[in-house]
């Protein structure tokens, strides 16, 4: 099933908050297989101040994030059913392959492409991709699991 979410249901999903949240929606996904969402990258973001006043980059830590943001949420969309009365917080737990190739600035909408690999116990594996206007600014192989917080 191919559906949207906005910004209002990934903050039901993700815990991040501003100014860590890095999803700004979910273009479409189908559990357990793949996951579109885009980054809207403005001059407002507080890392900008100093990095770099004179030439803002999106700093790559960040694309890194965004991306296993996009990872998680295409995990968590598939784990929901299976735990729906539980509150989970989900964990990156390791990056390969990590290639920056493109600068992303203000202005720029970054689409970020997750690809479910597979997932072993709670580990899931994934292959995304960030994109700005079809050119590729960062790629990674990307690992997460997840932890139930006690809601006792």
């Amino acid at each position: 099933m191919s559906e949207a979410l906005d910004i209002h249901a990934i903050k039901k999903i993700l815990p991040h908050r501003y100014p860590f949240l890095l999803i700004d929606r979910v273009l479409d996904y189908t559990v357990e297989e793949s996951l579109t969402a885009i980054k809207n990258v403005t001059v407002n973001e507080p890392f900008f101040n100093g990095h770099f006043p004179h030439r803002p980059v999106f700093p790559g830590v960040f694309m890194l994030e965004a991306m296993a943001q996009g990872a998680a949420l295409l995990a968590a969309l598939g784990l929901q059913s299976d735990k729906q009365n539980e509150e989970i917080i989900y964990l990156f737990a390791g990056a390969d392959k990590v290639r920056f190739k493109r600068q992303v600035e203000p202005g720029d909408q970054m689409h970020i492409e997750v690809t479910f690999n597979r997932k072993m116990r709670n580990i899931w594996k994934t292959s995304v991709r960030a994109h700005v206007d079809g050119e590729t600014c960062a790629k990674a192989d990307i690992m997460f699991t997840y932890q139930v917080i006690s809601t006792s």
